[in-house]
């Protein structure tokens, strides 16, 4: 499954900036240090948008296609930011048989965006997720850390209401 973009502009502030170049600064003599340095800027970011990529690739003299390709290719890299409320569904087969891709449908037309995206006002995003380990709630869906189990999709309305939608 190919990674989505991020839907909305970058907003790194110069805090951010100054502390992702210090981390490359300390680890730019090698090169093998360059997944540290993406998780610690992600750590920073929230996530790793082409402009951190790019800073990256030019403080560690690393070609971006690289840093891309590692950001791309490891699952614990996020190349979209996540909203202040962050709704994960989980798509496992126990909660795709219970209905999950009908829940994800319905947050994605209540929320307007799609898998992977965030609200223009940065306040909800939503992914899609494999196991969390609560089979037998399923379908399941995670709210920031909060678990929600045996949903329906008439469910969906409710829990978004509880966090300002």
């Amino acid at each position: 499954m190919q990674k989505k973009i991020s839907n909305l502009p970058f907003h790194g502030t110069a805090e951010q900036e100054a502390k992702l170049q210090a981390v490359i600064a300390a680890n730019k003599h090698d090169k093998s240090h360059l997944m540290g340095v993406m998780q610690e800027a992600q750590a920073i970011y929230g996530y790793l948008p082409m402009e951190v990529q790019n800073m990256i690739a030019e403080g560690m003299d690393i070609p971006l296609e690289k840093v891309f390709g590692v950001a791309t290719f490891y699952a614990q890299f996020s190349l979209t930011q996540k909203g202040e409320v962050h709704i994960a569904v989980c798509l496992g087969t126990a909660c795709y048989v219970k209905g999950s891709g009908v829940i994800y449908e319905e947050l994605q037309k209540q929320l307007g965006i799609g898998g992977d995206e965030c609200t223009a006002d940065g306040k909800f995003s939503l992914t899609a997720s494999r196991c969390i380990g609560a089979c037998g709630l399923a379908p399941v869906l995670t709210v920031n850390d909060e678990v929600y189990g045996r949903l329906t999709k008439d469910d969906v309305s409710g829990i978004l209401a509880k966090y300002g939608k």
